[in-house]
């Protein structure tokens, strides 16, 4: 389930379980280490140049060593990438926004739902934080949850697409990991629903 949105040369071929919830170290962008104080943005759509992210975190292959079979999506919470694990050593590695202080997790869940140009129905306790906040918005470019979204078992936690991309390398969201539309359009269209999804604090030795 290849897809040409990667302008890269990719040198190579290509039970929900338990979730169990910790809290993780505090980090961010790996020069920087902090954090974001950001406000959802509910109807903004950032311009192309918004969205042209660091080197370091636009998506590319890489080594990456693990057991998990290919097809596996693997979150390293502290280093902020998200990687798809392609077999022989290397995964798609992408850069994430992750979960502030309070609100990390990690864990083993599956990919429950699929779904294109979510709509975004921002739950109570965000809705006590930001009172101004609508209490729904249809999907569109200025929708905070993005052009896709991938559902993670039955619980609030999704791998979305953000309307923030200056967010995407720090602990900003209520759980819940952001890329930028055009990566997670990307990464929507390789992996099925069922796919495996690991949550991490820190890489595997």
């Amino acid at each position: 389930m290849h897809r040409t949105t990667l302008h890269l040369s990719l040198f190579f071929a290509s039970s929900v379980g338990a979730l169990l919830l910790l809290p993780l170290a505090d980090a961010s962008f790996a020069a920087q280490r902090e954090e974001l104080a950001v406000a959802e943005q509910p109807g903004y759509v950032p311009t192309p140049d918004e969205e042209l992210l660091p080197a370091e975190y636009r998506p590319q292959p890489v080594y990456f060593r693990t057991n998990e079979p290919p097809g596996t999506i693997v979150v390293h919470t502290e280093e902020r990438f998200l990687y798809l694990v392609q077999g022989n050593g290397q995964a798609i590695r992408y850069g994430v926004g992750v979960g502030r202080e309070g609100f990390q997790w990690q864990g083993l869940l599956k990919i429950s739902r699929k779904q294109e140009w979510p709509d975004w129905r921002p739950p109570p306790e965000m809705i006590e934080r930001q009172p101004y906040l609508p209490r729904f918005m249809a999907g569109g470019p200025g929708n905070p949850l993005g052009a896709r979204a991938l559902y993670l078992g039955d619980t609030v936690y999704r791998i979305h697409g953000t309307n923030q991309p200056r967010t995407i390398g720090h602990a900003v969201s209520s759980g819940c990991f952001r890329l930028v539309n055009r990566d997670v359009i990307d990464l929507f269209d390789r992996v099925p629903v069922g796919t495996k999804v690991v949550v991490r604090q820190a890489p595997q030795l």
